[in-house]
């Protein structure tokens, strides 16, 4: 269901004449679902869909950002999947179409909390017609719509932070969607990104996860990820004051 549903809002951005149709379609299914598990959702367009738009650009940014630094796309998804989610990034990413991703990426870069332009490697993927399941070849190869199986090198060793390279931006675009207002309520905000982005059920949503780990401590595991890494991992304002609250 999660797969499926963030499919069908990747697909609404596909065409702008059926934006507002698509928008509106998806967001009735999403207030269904937070409905039955209990949160008191109104009518009209929810905050979690622009989240849950943000948060699926934000994935395929990342994934891209690794593939630029020589890690593997199948690494890359491994480390994904081991986190708990229910499909890797660049894997979800064929499944959609480059193209729509590149549509998404272009629309949503510069809302994020460290603005950033449509990945080089996308556009060019996109370019050469390379559109991922649909045309044959994306980050993988398919033949008759089914992944050619890919492995890894022998001797290959991913980076051992990799999949927290991958969620800490994640968690930190949270972290500002919650400052900025865009949803007040913290569990809400959790309810949309694992019912539409397919964040792993079982850590409960990215607040949930930085409840559990500490506000503190997981504020400065990200600042350490910005000196390794860069500003990609810059700590919104929301870190402190949320852990004064």
């Amino acid at each position: 269901v999660i797969a499926a549903t963030s499919l069908k809002v990747f697909e609404m951005l596909s065409s702008t004449t059926a934006l507002r149709d698509k928008l509106e379609e998806n967001t009735v299914f999403f207030r269904s679902q937070l409905r039955e598990a209990g949160f008191d959702v109104k009518e009209g367009v929810h905050p979690i869909v622009p989240i849950m738009l943000g948060e699926a650009k934000l994935a395929v940014g990342m994934a891209n950002d690794l593939l630029d630094e020589g890690i593997p796309a199948l690494a890359v998804d491994r480390a994904a999947l081991d986190f708990g989610m229910p499909l890797g990034p660049l894997a979800l990413a064929d499944s959609v179409g480059l193209d729509i991703c590149l549509a998404v990426a272009r629309r949503l870069g510069t809302g994020l909390t460290a603005p950033e332009q449509p990945p080089e490697r996308l556009t060019r993927l996109v370019a050469e017609g390379r559109l991922g399941r649909k045309s044959g070849h994306g980050f993988y190869r398919y033949r008759k719509g089914r992944a050619v199986p890919a492995h890894l090198p022998r001797r290959y060793r991913p980076p051992p932070d990799l999949a927290e390279r991958m969620i800490f931006r994640l968690l930190n675009e949270a972290v500002a969607c919650l400052r900025e207002g865009v949803v007040e309520d913290p569990d809400l905000l959790d309810a949309g990104v694992v019912f539409g982005t397919g964040f792993a059920p079982f850590r409960g949503g990215p607040m949930h996860m930085i409840e559990q780990g500490g506000w503190t401590q997981m504020q400065a595991r990200l600042s350490t990820l910005e000196r390794s890494h860069g500003d990609h991992f810059r700590a919104d304002s929301g870190w402190q004051g949320m852990a004064r609250a």
